[in-house]
């Protein structure tokens, strides 16, 4: 008898170490009230005690049993998606309970269509997190000013939604960040002029917002850099010749915006683009000839701008078609029509 009763004694201690906390416990369980999901059921798995087995996009660390992932995704080739035969749909909002999980590293609440309110301030407040992904909702507000304060922070994304406001300063102080996704957004203001802080960054995508100002010369400094697109903005200015020589940038989408003046002769055998898209914009002169010295240029889109003069022959010119410089004032040669003699 004596010895069953240590037994239960001894499983019921090991249950409790590998059980979630009652902090975190009810911090979910308030995060999940703010909460709807009508279609799923995701939810439904969010019962009993131990938060850390089996409750549904909740992962914990395996020494401290704390929660340190939420992990919620609206699109997903999850079973619960597969046998409902549809994506996700999410509406409320993301409670300041969050906050009380002190130990996240991730948060992902993406692509649920209805999830509104907005980034609850005090998510500033988490030391620990490394990703922060709220893509695909109806988030509005702003990011939170003090933002800089997440010094552990490699992703923010919260691309397609209603964020506005500008890019607060303290973003640059995001020593860690390396994903940077703020597209189909209301944000405003100028990119901040010492971005080239980040120097982990690898993506920098603003486009389809309403960031004005010219591009920061800091930001071709930032070596690690193989992704920019700054497309679908009020962004003015000269396009600066060293973002042609940056080594290891792979795609530059600049369409959209209000740069003029000539396209700079910035361009060489350390340029490697698969994607170079200078397209509306109010770029005038002459194709630059430094662009056939690019080691490799795969899509080059230069229409609808106020280009004249004869297309260099040669790579990458040699493989591309008319629309990718259609709509200028009046340029010539292959493939459009032959330039007339003089």
């Amino acid at each position: 008898m004596k010895l069953n009763v240590v037994v239960l004694l001894l499983l019921l201690i090991i249950s409790t170490a590998t059980c979630c906390p009652p902090s975190d416990h009810r911090a979910l369980l308030a995060f999940r009230s703010a909460l709807k999901e009508p279609y799923l059921g995701i939810f439904n798995s969010w019962t009993g005690q131990d938060c850390c087995h089996n409750w549904y996009g909740i992962s914990c660390d395996s020494l401290t049993h704390r929660v340190a992932d939420i992990n919620l995704r609206g699109e997903s080739e999850d079973p619960i998606f597969e046998r409902a035969h549809r994506t996700g749909f999410m509406t409320g909002y993301i409670s300041p309970a969050i906050c009380d999980l002190t130990r996240l590293s991730a948060i992902t609440i993406a692509d649920w269509k209805g999830i509104s309110g907005e980034i609850p301030k005090c998510i500033t407040r988490l030391p620990f997190l490394r990703t922060l992904d709220l893509i695909g909702n109806q988030i509005s507000g702003v990011i939170p000013n003090d933002i800089g304060r997440l010094h552990r922070l490699a992703v923010l994304n919260v691309a397609d939604n209603r964020i506005s406001g500008s890019i607060p300063n303290s973003l640059t102080n995001l020593s860690s960040l390396m994903h940077l996704d703020l597209r189909n957004n209301l944000i405003s203001g100028v990119i901040p002029a010492d971005i080239g802080r980040l120097t982990m960054l690898s993506r920098a995508l603003l486009s389809g917002n309403r960031i004005t100002g010219r591009i920061p010369e800091s930001l071709t400094r930032i070596y690690r850099l193989a992704d920019v697109d700054l497309s679908g903005n009020q962004l003015y200015g000269t396009i600066t010749p060293s973002l042609g020589r940056m080594s290891v940038l792979a795609t530059l989408n600049l369409d959209g915006n209000k740069f003029s003046g000539k396209i700079p002769e910035g361009f060489g055998p350390r340029s490697y683009f698969t994607v170079l898209d200078l397209s509306y914009n109010n770029l005038k002169g002459p194709i630059p000839r430094s662009i056939s010295g690019a080691s490799f240029i795969g899509h080059l889109d230069l229409s609808h701008n106020h280009l004249c003069g004869k297309i260099p022959v040669g790579s990458p010119f040699n493989h591309l078609e008319a629309a990718s410089f259609m709509y200028n004032d009046c340029l010539c040669g292959k493939p459009l029509s032959a330039c007339l003699k003089n």
